[in-house]
């Protein structure tokens, strides 16, 4: 890896998620009506970009994006994050939407329109992942994309990061280019499980298990714990891309991999106390002060 190369490029979704608070899901051939709950950036791809900015790294996202007023609404959250983006704008598809029923008791449905999101190619990704330290992705792209960008940055001399989420069995064939696999305890079922995972040539596996913490797995090592941060969450909606995020930039600042996951667990938990999946709380600042306390 060059002394050039820095920071981390994050390639995935980005959607605006359009929120309804309803009592409950409408019928077959109902209307029902709902308050209005606003409208958010979001997008996994999206979300960990902001995440690992926030956190103290220089980040970029890369995407596909329509030529609507909801992509002005990305570029702009990108750009207060301080994220470098790497959009382009498809003439064929809209903006990615996510339609978000929250109901009561704090249970949700969603439907996900990808959008332009299914527009990323293989040239859009692997143009965007050069010259960085890490390449972190997700599966809410075309998985092509995805097989290719993590190829090219494992090439460049980069880290590669995979969220594989939402689980797609064409995880596995990637983990030959893949440093970090970042699942959770579905994730991991619905890939086969841990050792499946292990046999097909996962290098570390970071198993998510919520308020329970996290585990490291490596082949011919213990495992390795990491202790949630004990917290009241008021919205776990991110925290979950807020750990990929930040664990992308600790690792391209050079931290070692099981001191960046206290890291991830604290971002985590700082994002899980606010509204929203990308909240201005999230800081070196606030992390350091979270990390204080353990």
């Amino acid at each position: 890896m060059s002394d050039s190369r820095s920071g981390v490029a994050v390639v995935g979704s980005a959607n605006l998620d359009l929120v309804v608070e309803v009592s409950r899901p409408p019928r077959i051939g109902e209307t029902l009506l709902g308050r209005a709950g606003g409208r958010f950036p979001g997008g996994k791809g999206l979300n960990q970009a902001v995440a690992a900015a926030r956190t103290g790294a220089p980040s970029r996202f890369v995407g596909v994006v329509g030529e609507d007023e909801a992509a002005d609404l990305l570029e702009r959250t990108l750009a207060e994050a301080g994220v470098v983006a790497v959009l382009r704008r498809s003439a064929v598809a809209p903006t990615g939407v996510a339609h978000v029923l929250a109901l009561e008791g704090g249970d949700n449905s969603i439907v996900v329109a990808a959008g332009a999101n299914g527009e990323l190619s293989v040239q859009d990704a692997v143009d965007g992942v050069a010259d960085v330290a890490v390449v972190l992705a997700q599966l809410e792209v075309p998985r092509a994309s995805v097989a290719a960008a993590l190829r090219a940055a494992r090439a460049d001399g980069a880290v590669t990061v995979l969220n594989a989420a939402p689980a797609h069995a064409a995880a596995i064939g990637m983990l030959d280019v893949v440093d970090v696999l970042v699942v959770n305890e579905t994730e991991c079922a619905e890939l086969g499980g841990m050792a499946r995972l292990q046999a097909a040539g996962a290098r570390a596996v970071v198993l998510t298990r919520g308020a329970a913490g996290v585990d490291l797995h490596r082949s011919g090592r213990p495992v390795h714990r990491v202790e949630a941060f004990p917290i009241d969450p008021v919205d776990t909606t991110g925290a979950g891309d807020a750990f990929c995020g930040a664990l992308a930039a600790a690792l391209a600042q050079g931290v070692p991999l099981e001191e960046a996951l206290v890291r991830a667990c604290a971002a985590g938990a700082i994002v899980a106390q606010h509204r929203g999946a990308t909240t201005p709380a999230l800081s070196p600042a606030s992390i350091a002060e979270l990390l204080a306390t353990r």
